[in-house]
């Protein structure tokens, strides 16, 4: 391993054991414990497939995927609470895991004290705890609830109370794991403020997000996993645009005609596709989607729509004109028709499709 990498990472797989047990009746389902191995089925579940990749000192290095892709897997055999089933993993500085935040917390003690309990564990003595108290409350935005039991609090509450706590510990690489899924926009502008920070101070940083505006901003370079195998690795916007390509390849996949480059019949076909805006601004309230169509046949009662993606696929919004009730008469062959729809800008950052 060079002086220069901070992590490595050289053709790990890693695969669970899945046992199934055969259940025919309920009588089964109870007596099923007294008979050992006999009538068990395991399945072997693979995970990660031969990843190899390294990540230098100071990199701030993403790694993305849908779920279920394999990238938590491969942050936990990083963070090395895993074992690879085959493969290495190399290691150059002190690791700390923003994973799981919140483990270990005891749901009896108070915000309070399992922020002592916590920081301990980590290595600090109680005079360095009170010295960083308040600003460990203060990042968290719990002031009023730290004297409450952590059974009291909710999820997103004691995440949030995790990583102000985990903020304090000193190391060199630092792994994350989508952090920022939880509290309100001024507690994720810290967290963003806090990577800022990072960058600046050349700390080593795996991050692993869904958020590709994230990964375009902070990630110097990453690695797209799918289906257990990493499929794309380089620079961050590289790697965002295949990873949002994905999930627009698969849209345009579904229920192709025969020709395979449109959906439905035939009869109509889109010949022009214009937006007012491809980056939209938060003062832009609106963008304007424009449309050309050419029918081949005679079409009663046409229907044109659109949806809006954002980049994990999930739909944001979308209508068509028979929602709107605003009816299209009869298109003769050959006819082109011509729609506008004027939407409304209510998306968040990042790439969306339509």
């Amino acid at each position: 391993m060079d002086d220069g990498e901070a992590i490595r990472v050289d053709g790990v797989y890693k695969d669970f054991m899945l046992p199934h047990e055969r259940v025919h009746s309920l009588k089964s389902a109870f007596t099923g414990v007294l008979k050992g191995k006999k009538g068990r089925t395991v399945e072997r579940q693979h995970a990660l497939e031969n990843i190899s990749f390294t990540i230098k000192k100071g990199e701030f290095f993403g790694i993305v995927g849908r779920n279920g892709s394999g990238k938590s897997t491969l942050l936990k055999i990083i963070a090395q609470i895993y074992k690879p089933t085959k493969g290495k993993i190399s290691v150059n500085g002190r690791l700390i895991p923003f994973i799981e935040l919140g483990v270990g917390f005891n749901p009896e003690l108070t915000g309070r004290e399992n922020v002592y309990l916590s920081a301990s564990l980590m290595g600090f003595s109680k005079k360095e705890i009170d010295k960083m108290y308040q600003e460990i409350v203060d990042f968290a935005e719990l002031e009023k609830f730290m004297d409450q039991k952590l059974k009291n609090y909710s999820s997103g509450m004691q995440v949030r109370l995790g990583f102000s706590i985990a903020t304090r510990a000193q190391g060199d690489i630092l792994l994350i794991d989508e952090v920022l899924a939880v509290g309100d926009a001024d507690f994720q502008r810290k967290c963003y403020d806090y990577f800022r920070n990072l960058k600046r101070l050349k700390k080593t940083v795996v991050f692993v997000s869904h958020d590709m505006n994230a990964i375009r901003e902070y990630c110097d370079r990453a690695v797209l996993v799918e289906k257990s195998k990493l499929i794309e690795t380089g620079n961050s916007s590289d790697v965002s645009i295949a990873y949002t390509k994905m999930f627009a390849d698969e849209t345009t996949n579904k229920d192709k005609s025969s020709d395979g480059d449109r959906w439905g019949d035939g009869f109509i076909k889109y010949t022009d596709i214009a937006l007012s805006n491809h980056v939209l601004k938060d003062s832009d309230e609106t963008i304007i989607l424009s449309l050309s169509a050419k029918a081949k046949k005679i079409v009663d009662v046409p229907i044109f729509g659109f949806v809006v993606k954002d980049a994990g696929g999930k739909e944001v919004l979308g209508t068509n004109n028979s929602i709107r009730k605003k009816p299209i008469e009869q298109v003769e062959a050959g006819g082109v028709v011509e729609v506008t729809w004027k939407i409304p800008n209510i998306f968040a950052d990042g790439t969306h499709t339509i």
